[in-house]
């Protein structure tokens, strides 16, 4: 698999510019950003037949402009438009059907 680097984008030279603030105010600064601009973490389940069994397919991460989705047994890595793209890609016929579950909280470590 080849990586393809992107370029950042541009930021002014900050060698002569202060500090916007301590360290604490900064911190707290960037973990609401990042709060803010973290994608939805979502699932891709197939149900295996009436409520048979059930499998954790892939996980997602889906962003304001895109959706990208890997495969849990490491066959595919996938970029769609939409989270609901991901189904038709892990359903087949009637007996396996997917559905996509979003995480709703995440566990501390």
């Amino acid at each position: 698999m080849e990586y393809v680097m992107t370029p950042e984008p541009a930021v002014n030279d900050p060698a002569d510019a202060g500090p916007l603030c301590d360290e604490s105010e900064f911190s707290a600064l960037i973990e609401e950003m990042v709060a803010q601009e973290a994608p939805q973490l979502f699932a891709v389940v197939q149900e295996y037949g009436e409520r048979v069994d059930a499998r954790i397919a892939a996980w997602g991460m889906a962003f304001p402009d895109h959706t990208e989705v890997i495969s849990t047994d490491h066959t595919r890595r996938i970029s769609l438009s939409t989270p609901s793209r991901a189904l038709r890609l892990f359903s087949f016929g009637d007996r396996i059907r997917a559905r996509l579950t979003w995480v709703s909280a995440v566990k501390a470590p």
